[in-house]
Parts: C-alpha cells; sequence; structure tokens
C-alpha cells in the first residue's frame, strides 16, 4: 500500500507558522528570535532533508529486510495505524532517552539541542548523521512485530509533525487534561532547558505519559525559567560545527584515551563523561545542584530564632531580672 510522506505536505504549514510567530515576537519580544540561530536552524533543517533523502532507500532496505522475519502480518485497517502509532510514540521515547544518554547517538541528537532560543525555526534544527548514529535501530522492532514499513514510515511522519508546534514560547499551559496526556509547549520546555532541575528530562515524542510512568518527567516551574541551548554552547553559528562538533569530540577522546575499555566508554557513556573523572556530566551537575540546595536548607534550619521581637531583644532586662518590653511595661 503506498502512503504519502505527510512531512513534505507539512512543510508549507511550516513555513507559514514560522512567520507568524516571528510576527508575534517582533510584537511582543524581539529576544525570541535571532537572524543568524535562525537562519542556521533552516541550514541545518534542510542539510537533514538532503541527507535523509540519500539515505532512505537504505532505511527502507533494512526495514523491508527485518519485515520479512514478522511474527506476525498485520493489515492497514484504521485501527492497527492507531496502534502502530502509539507503539511508535513509545520507541520514540526510547531512542530520545537513548539520545541523551549514550554518547554515540547524543553526537546526532545535540544538533537540535544547539540553540540558545526556543521557538518554531528550533524544530526545523535537525540532524545530518541519524543514519551514522543507527537512530532508526529503535523501531526495527515493530517491524518484526509485523507492521508494514510503509505504515511505519507514516505514523513516524505524522510524531514529526506533531512535535512541531510545541517548540515555542508563545503558547504558555493547555489546558489540565491534555497537559496530563500529551507532550506540549511547557513539557517540551523543560526538555530543552540547561537548569541542572531540568536536565534529562521530558523525553516524549506526543505521549507524556511514558515519561510519567517511567520516572522522568518534570513540570515547568512558574519560578524557574527555562535556560535554553547546551551544557558547553557551541559560540558560533557556524554550520559546519554545529553539525558535526560532538563527532569531531569523540574522535578526539577516543584517540587520546587510555585503553580500550577507556575508548569504548568516551562512545557508549552519557555525555560529558571522562576517564579520569574530570568532565560534568548532567549527574554530576544535579548532584552539585541539589548539594546546593541543601546545603541552604540546611542553613536556614540551622539558624538561631527567638520568640522575641527584634525590638524586645534590644531593651535590656531590669534589675531584678524580669523582662521589659520596648513600651516599658514588664511581662
Amino acid at each position: 500500500m503506498h502512503l504519502p510522506n505527510v512531512v513534505n505536505y507539512a512543510v508549507p504549514g511550516f513555513v507559514v507558522l514560522v512567520l507568524a510567530e516571528m510576527l508575534v515576537a517582533w510584537a511582543r519580544d524581539k529576544r525570541r528570535y535571532e537572524p543568524k540561530d535562525t537562519l542556521t536552524s533552516l541550514a541545518l533543517g534542510t542539510g537533514s532533508t538532503v541527507a535523509g533523502v540519500l539515505t532512505v532507500g537504505a532505511v527502507y532496505a533494512l526495514a523491508t529486510w527485518v519485515y520479512q522475519f514478522r511474527l506476525f502480518t498485520i493489515g492497514y485497517a484504521w485501527y492497527w495505524f492507531l496502534v502502530c502509532f502509539v507503539l511508535d510514540d513509545f520507541a520514540y521515547y526510547l531512542f530520545h532517552r537513548s539520545a541523551h544518554r549514550v554518547r554515540w547517538f547524543w553526537a546526532s541528537h545535540v544538533i537540535h539541542h544547539s540553540s540558545q532560543h526556543y521557538n518554531l525555526s528550533t524544530a526545523l534544527r535537525q540532524t545530518w548523521t541519524g543514519f551514522v548514529s543507527i537512530a532508526f535501530v529503535f523501531r526495527l522492532p515493530l517491524f518484526l512485530i509485523g507492521f508494514p514499513p510503509e505504515m511505519v514510515i507514516f505514523v513516524g511522519g505524522v510524531n514529526l509533525i506533531y512535535q512541531f508546534w510545541i517548540h515555542t514560547e508563545v503558547i504558555g499551559r493547555m489546558p489540565r487534561w491534555f497537559e496530563a496526556v500529551m507532550n506540549t509547549p511547557s513539557h517540551h520546555r523543560v526538555h530543552h532547558a540547561t537548569n541542572p532541575r531540568y536536565l534529562d528530562k521530558n523525553y516524549a515524542g506526543v505521549f507524556i505519559v511514558w515519561d510519567r510512568w517511567l520516572g522522568t518527567f518534570e513540570p515547568e516551574r512558574d519560578d524557574e525559567r527555562p535556560r535554553y541551548g547546551i551544557v558547553k554552547n557551541l559560540g558560533s553559528f557556524n554550520l559546519l560545527w554545529a553539525a558535526f562538533h560532538e563527532w569531531i569530540g569523540i574522535a578526539k577522546d577516543v584517540a587520546a584515551a587510555p585503553g580500550l575499555k577507556a575508548k569504548w566508554n568516551y562512545i557508549a557513556k552519557p555525555p560529558g563523561w571522562s576517564h579520569d573523572g574530570s568532565r560534568e556530566t548532567s549527574e554530576s551537575i544535579k548532584a552539585a545542584w541539589q548539594a546546593r540546595i541543601d546545603q541552604r536548607e540546611g542553613n536556614a534550619w540551622n539558624r538561631p530564632t527567638s520568640s522575641s521581637s527584634g525590638v524586645d531583644r534590644a531593651v535590656p532586662p531590669r534589675p531584678d531580672g524580669s523582662a521589659r518590653t520596648a513600651g516599658g511595661r514588664s511581662s
């Protein structure tokens, strides 16, 4: 069964919505869009499209090959599309979580997080090296179950379209019932933030329930505005550096690492891992932040307290030892 590439149909809508958000930003807060940052995002998105065209044949061939070993033969009834959509979104959650916890996958995914702005153009800031990082392996179980490759690719496109609109600060919070089940701009702002509280949270594509059930959910707080970007920001708008900087970092670390175990760990461990512990991972950043919080709370708890007011404590006692208030009356 031939199914359309729904993302191609959505591209004009993406362009219109980015332009509309730019107008809103121009009227409300011009800082939401930075021209060079936006151009970098659009160029990375264009490069990602080209990379996808060059590699889609190989991915589809692999999917078709795996599909021949399927456990079941699933048809194209409408309800199978729904089941496939839900399972594909869970596969995306697993991929996305791994993309933040395994440096090899992060090298490809970091491009999407490298902007220090959060707007609809950021949604288009996509990787050029998804094929190299073999991110597609997370969908292979769907073919083994028996979902046709055409169906999986179709629902994957719908998933991608959904994720476009959540890359915005224009929308605050959705109704409570929607926030409880679906991924929203509020939830995804947390995911893109570098605040220690927000690191490695809210991996959902469409359904935020995966994060709620698997312990990776963090709500956006009104008293802590998200700070966007990556822990060590790029520092430039160089397109090639944005696309390949983490791969270059991996190559350098592997070449200099002492021994095979350290070399492998620079690939498979979380971003920031180092064989001598000299760098920061998200865990160490969050641990240091939590230690500061605990210290402040401990200092507040241990601070001396008194039931007397400051004015009363400033008044000396009477000669007979009885207390005297600031008004001159005995207590």
